[in-house]
């Protein structure tokens, strides 16, 4: 047997040991009465064949198995406990009794959908025709957005509550309710089954309603009742996909995180309790699986251990299918967005920017935390824990290959080369009189940042001229760490050992990623000389945290110009690798 063959014949075992040991008695407790059937979808809506390459073997990894009964929210006292804000209520779709689910060589990938990809009923179809052709080779898992631009809606009526505006909320939700029954109407045949899930559209409205007026007469809306209102979107937004893929066959269950996902309790930007949440996952998941379900989940939301609703924080909706990847230890994860993978740049500044095919965690981590707009910088830390492949496609063009994000990156060695930009920067530049004092000033200025608190955009380093230090901040943060640093340098700018704290609020950072970055002939070489060429001044460099990243900063206006001097330098370099020509 083959390498390859032999690691996922040990996965397979693996996971065979575990749906043993709790999977097939845990099965049986989930029955499902029938409650969608299926029909074919109106002509000009066609099947998509399988866009999916197998997954690879990951080798043994190891799996987390509960034996812990289901529970909505179990409490130490071993009582289950709903909470105030999510009814225990779920919604089943049409189940066929009876059928068995041969899954024993089956990978599991779990697809997350964005907001785009099921904004509207003919997205949603789109997004039935890719996960009924992954259902063909795998088990499958979906998590969901909201439709695009709820959540900024459901935001909006929490401000609104908060301003005691009565009429505002009720327009919202009056428009978020026509917005969901106009796509159930196009998505369900059945006037039985439709009016089934405009009604649940119509509680989870009446719900958000009364969460808003609760909170005008206590003149207030708490975090914690704000998690509740902006996670509806993905409340309403599953049942309808799920009620969309039994329309087309597919055996399936809407299912909310707040039963999967356990946080703690920072309401807005809450962390995922992953022992907990794995626990969850496989006694709440696997057994559907089993049964050959495909379970439609919520993203963004999630609770606590005693069942209040949380959110992860905004735009971290791919963090849930990461954390259900995770939890399952799924074979891949796939975030189906409005873009071909990832890009070289960003291609509303940069003409010719293209997809990479493959990349490390390392790289794709330095992009997400420079801003990359299809990742959010959590995406992808609970898969690399455990070697889980990461793929980004598009769900308006399923053909295309997308990126694939690995422990190794690319399989011909070539490197990933990448262009990223952010204006949201500020320049504080730290002078020193003499070139010896300047480590005192960078431990002290460090020491000062700290305490404000605020982040630091780019590695502190001494700039191009040795006596200084340059100092990057978020815009918004910039004046405040000002104000500190002049107060912790009063006495040095007075006697003449710091002659001069500046700061320069129009700066933009343009970050180059990938490898072989430095010495003869690097990239990095290469970039400079391009922006000398163009007459733009690099205020200040630094190297990242690796030496697969470097960052210029440079005035604003010089941004775009930069970053397409840069990733020309990149397709040179790329070009020259390959022995190809552009």
């Amino acid at each position: 047997m083959s390498e390859p063959s032999r690691g996922r014949a040990e996965r397979v075992e693996l996971r065979n040991k575990v749906n043993s040991e709790f999977g097939s008695e845990r099965a049986a407790a989930y029955p499902r009465e029938s409650g969608f059937s299926a029909r074919p979808l109106h002509s000009g809506v066609h099947a998509v064949e399988s866009p999916f390459a197998s997954a690879e073997p990951l080798g043994k990894r190891r799996l987390h198995a509960s034996s812990a009964s289901h529970a909505t929210n179990p409490r130490s006292d071993g009582n289950a406990r709903t909470s105030e804000f999510y009814p225990a209520h779920v919604l089943h779709p049409r189940v066929i009794h009876g059928q068995t689910h041969e899954n024993v060589k089956k990978p599991l990938r779990v697809m997350k959908f964005g907001g785009t990809s099921v904004g509207d009923a003919s997205c949603m179809q789109r997004v039935v025709e890719i996960v009924r052709a992954a259902t063909r080779e795998s088990d499958v898992v979906v998590v969901v957005s909201a439709m695009s631009g709820v959540t900024n809606k459901l935001v909006e009526a929490g401000n609104q509550a908060d301003a005691g505006n009565r009429e505002s909320v009720a327009a919202i939700f009056e428009e978020l309710r026509q917005r969901h029954e106009t796509a159930a109407n196009v998505l369900i045949s059945s006037h039985e089954k439709r009016q089934t899930i405009v009604q649940t559209i119509q509680a989870r409205v009446q719900e958000g309603a009364r969460l808003c007026e609760d909170a005008i007469q206590r003149r207030e809306v708490s975090a914690q009742v704000r998690d509740a209102i902006a996670g509806l979107g993905e409340r309403l937004s599953a049942p309808l996909v799920a009620a969309a893929l039994a329309e087309r066959g597919v055996l399936c269950e809407a299912i909310e995180a707040t039963e999967l996902v356990v946080t703690d309790s920072r309401h807005g930007a809450a962390e995922p309790f992953m022992d907990l949440t794995r626990e969850r996952c496989e006694a709440r998941l696997r057994p559907l699986l089993l049964q050959g379900l495909v379970a439609v989940v919520t993203g963004f939301i999630g609770a606590t251990v005693e069942g209040v609703p949380t959110t992860l924080g905004r735009n971290s909706s791919d963090f849930s299918g990461t954390i259900m990847g995770a939890a399952l230890d799924a074979d891949e994860v796939i975030l189906w967005t409005d873009v071909d993978g990832i890009l070289t740049a960003d291609p509303r500044l940069v003409p010719g920017a293209s997809s990479i095919l493959e990349m490390s965690y390392r790289d794709a981590s330095d992009l997400a935390d420079l801003g990359a707009k299809v990742l959010h910088p959590k995406t992808m830390h609970a898969l690399m824990l455990q070697g889980i492949p990461l793929a980004i496609r598009n769900t308006f063009a399923p053909e295309r290959p997308g990126t694939k994000i690995t422990s190794d990156g690319s399989s011909s060695g070539a490197g990933v080369r990448a262009v990223a930009s952010s204006n949201d920067a500020a320049l504080i530049t730290v002078r020193a009189a003499k070139v010896s004092d300047t480590p005192d000033v960078l431990r002290r200025a460090l020491a000062t940042i700290a305490g404000v608190p605020v982040e630091l955009r780019l590695a502190p380093q001494y700039s191009t001229a040795q006596d200084e230090i340059s100092l990057v901040v978020p815009s918004a943060a910039a004046a405040t760490t000002l104000h500190a640093l002049r107060k912790e340098f009063t006495s040095d700018l007075a006697c003449g050992i710091i002659r001069a704290l500046a700061l320069e609020s129009d700066v933009a950072l343009v970050t180059v990623i990938g490898e072989k970055l430095f010495g003869a002939g690097g990239l990095v070489g290469r970039v400079l000389h391009a922006l000398g060429c163009e007459d733009i001044t690099v205020l200040a460099r630094s190297q990242g945290t690796s030496r697969s990243s470097f960052t210029f900063v440079v005035a604003q206006r010089d941004m775009k110009a930069a970053l397409v001097a840069a990733h020309l330098q990149l397709q040179l370099t790329a070009s020259a690798a390959s022995g190809r020509s552009l």
